[in-house]
């Protein structure tokens, strides 16, 4: 019987490893800012990476100044491009004169993965949070009717405001039942509010989600028929994980 005496002697680089070497990815000036590797889905300019939901059309919002704002008249609107797993970045404001109350006052959406028409996915909801009361897995920064938000890191009506989302797609066994959930991470303001919450299924109003299986899926912005003026949305930018 050998003597552990005899037993090699552990160095370094017993647990070092070489390979694969991770890409180079160039960082941009702030958080705000999309990384080399980014696919930029609005930078102020037009709707070209966008169509309208309900009909695949050119998506018909209203750009000017930079700005990405909500034209209510048209509907919903996705990605060009369709995503699994995804860390995005985008902004919002509110605007300042905004009214209404509950979840009358601003709201809209970022759907993580657009499944269809209307409102079929799995949505963060976009809501003035500020000073303003609702159902709490319904504020800003919940996802929609199933996670509620750490924290409430929202700030008033006329300032702009952030999402960092990493975005984990669900998967399914080949009889279509589900293999692991959709996760999501959300920081809200840089304000962890989701900390990798695993998601029941899609988002509904009413009754409970189940999973359908799917595959890759646009992002997709609400147009939400409340009453208050239109919100807008800047500087949104996705890297592919």
């Amino acid at each position: 019987m050998a003597n552990a005496q005899d037993a090699p002697k552990a160095k370094p680089e017993d647990t070092e490893v070489w390979e694969p070497v991770p890409k180079v990815v160039t960082p941009g000036e702030s958080f705000r800012d999309a990384p080399s590797d980014a696919i930029i889905l609005f930078d102020g300019k037009n709707l070209d990476q966008w169509v309208q939901n309900n009909d695949g059309s050119p998506a018909k919002w209203d750009v000017a100044d930079g700005i990405l704002t909500v034209n209510k008249k048209y509907g919903n609107i996705e990605t060009k491009k369709t995503f699994t797993n995804y860390q995005l970045h985008i902004e919002w404001r509110e605007p300042a004169d905004i009214a209404g109350e509950g979840q009358g006052r601003g709201n809209s959406g970022v759907f993580l993965a657009s499944l269809g028409k209307g409102d079929a996915g799995y949505e963060l909801q976009v809501l003035d949070s500020y000073n303003n009361k609702t159902y709490v897995n319904g504020m800003a920064g919940s996802l929609y009717k199933q996670a509620i938000p750490l924290a409430n890191a929202a700030k008033k009506p006329g300032v702009w405001q952030t999402y960092d989302v990493i975005w984990t797609a669900p998967t399914f066994n080949e009889d279509g039942s589900m293999k692991t959930p959709a996760k999501a991470t959300v920081f809200f303001n840089g304000v962890l509010v989701e900390n990798d919450f695993k998601l029941w299924g899609p988002t509904l109003y009413i009754g409970k989600p189940a999973y359908i299986k799917h595959g890759p899926a646009p992002i997709k912005l609400q147009a939400h028929g409340d009453k208050s003026i239109p919100l807008s949305f800047r500087n949104i930018w996705v890297r592919e994980l």
